[in-house]
């Protein structure tokens, strides 16, 4: 039963007011506590909340919680600490298996209570997830010894404090760390034997990732190309994302000989200097290779058919997505230079089955890209093409207004130039055993043009 639903029964059954008293799963937000501005009026649903979640632990017994969640959408001050800390009392007792505690205020301010997971309170945690506080762990031997998963977003952690609490997390598998703006240097010991996967986010002061976890299989990196990656046995890693400048000439160089076992790739990159090289190293597992080359101007001089040089390296590929979305298109396009379409050597592929290619433009070299697959790909199956499209579409569920958000009529223009590219070059070289499938900008936007 939803917890809503158990605290109004509890109101009216003493059966199950005693039953309710050891219920094991607690979630408060605003949403499983039914506030909202017309309940609570635009400023009152904070001081409602407080009130609610205080009443509710205050009848709860503390034992048996399995799984706590606390989300504050309200601000937070000093003052509601004393709520926090109270409630967190309450609940963290032997047994509880799972923690999350989300301020969402940017101006929160909240030291996390670790003493409170001391004498067996934090032993049986398995999942710790904190949003915008401050965490001090301190050595204490056997604390958190079961945890499996942990996730800081926007926590102000020493590089040290949490050295200190990954020493003796002999259980962890999954680290997650975003925006954790206090650590420089993430050293990762080759004690936490069960790693397996590993994400850092926007973490601005970070220069070094020095991981010896042996086991490591998935890796997750957003931020500053200047920071160096040392990732130690890195056979085992399957699934790798990469969101940094330069990461696909990174990707294409480098990872062939370090990381030879990847079955699925991700990239995100802002500005290439160069474009991919044509080497003679392989991907020999690689089956999911995802591309996303967005920003306001991409590198003009960069040329989206030497992006084939994976496929030439990955002949297990089974699907590929690439993403081209930029605000003002400075690469030449296929109306503007009358030269013959490129050709690449001849060079088959026998396992890809599925492309598809967002916010698709005129670009000659990203025509020429889409021909050679064409081309070259024996076993394609599916070819999706999609121009540009509204950040809000009149088919989306939450969109009341029933009409598309606006497009700047540049990006418009160049959405239909790059329709009609498909429709002259492409179309025509598409094999009958090739499902094409051609998304135009919605008719939402003729009125703009």
């Amino acid at each position: 039963m939803p917890m809503r639903d158990a605290a109004r029964a509890a109101c009216v059954s003493h059966a199950f007011l005693r039953s309710w008293r050891c219920h094991p799963n607690l979630t408060f937000c605003n949403e499983t506590l039914g506030l909202n501005e017309n309940t609570c009026g635009k400023d009152g649903s904070g001081r409602v909340f407080y009130t609610e979640v205080d009443h509710i632990l205050r009848k709860h017994s503390g034992i048996g919680v399995k799984t706590l969640k606390i989300q504050i959408e309200s601000d937070f001050s000093a003052k509601d600490s004393c709520y926090l800390n109270s409630w967190l009392k309450t609940a963290l007792k032997p047994g509880i298996e799972e923690l999350k505690l989300m301020l969402c205020s940017v101006k929160a301010k909240y030291n996390f209570p670790y003493s409170l997971l001391f004498n067996g309170s934090g032993d049986s945690i398995r999942y710790l997830h904190l949003a915008r506080c401050s965490f001090r762990p301190i050595v204490t031997l056997g604390c958190l010894r079961s945890l499996t998963r942990l996730h800081l977003c926007l926590v102000s952690i020493m590089e040290n404090e949490l050295g200190c609490l990954l020493s003796h997390s002999f259980a962890l598998e999954r680290l997650e760390l975003r925006c954790c703006d206090r650590i420089v240097c993430l050293k990762i010991p080759c004690v936490l034997q069960r790693l397996s996967y590993l994400e850092v986010f926007g973490c601005s002061k970070l220069k070094v990732i020095d991981n010896e976890a042996p086991n490591l299989s998935g890796f997750s990196f957003e931020g500053d190309n200047t920071v160096q990656l040392s990732l130690g046995e890195t056979l085992q890693m399957k699934n790798l994302y990469l969101h940094r400048s330069g990461s696909v000439f990174y990707a294409r160089a480098k990872l062939p000989s370090s990381m030879p076992n990847l079955e699925a790739l991700t990239i995100h990159s802002c500005n290439e200097r160069a474009s991919t090289p044509m080497l003679q190293s392989k991907f020999i597992r690689l089956r999911h290779l995802s591309i996303s080359l967005i920003a306001a101007v991409f590198s003009p001089g960069y040329d989206y058919l030497s992006l084939a040089s994976f496929f030439d390296a990955a002949p297990s590929l089974e699907t590929f997505n690439l993403n081209a979305w930029q605000r003002y298109m400075e690469h030449v396009s296929v109306f503007a230079d009358t030269a013959d379409l490129r050709q690449m050597r001849e060079q088959h592929h026998h396992n890809l089955k599925s492309v598809r290619i967002t916010a698709f433009c005129s670009a000659k070299s990203l025509v020429e890209l889409t021909c050679h697959i064409l081309e070259s790909v024996t076993s394609l199956e599916s070819l999706t093409l999609e121009a540009p499209q509204s950040t809000l579409r009149c088919s989306a569920p939450y969109n009341k207004s029933g009409k598309c958000s606006t497009m700047a009529r540049d990006i418009l223009l160049e959405a239909h130039r790059g329709i009609l590219a498909i429709r002259r070059y492409i179309e025509p070289k598409v094999p009958s055993t090739v499902k094409l499938h051609v998304l135009e900008p919605c008719s939402c936007h003729a009125v703009e043009l």
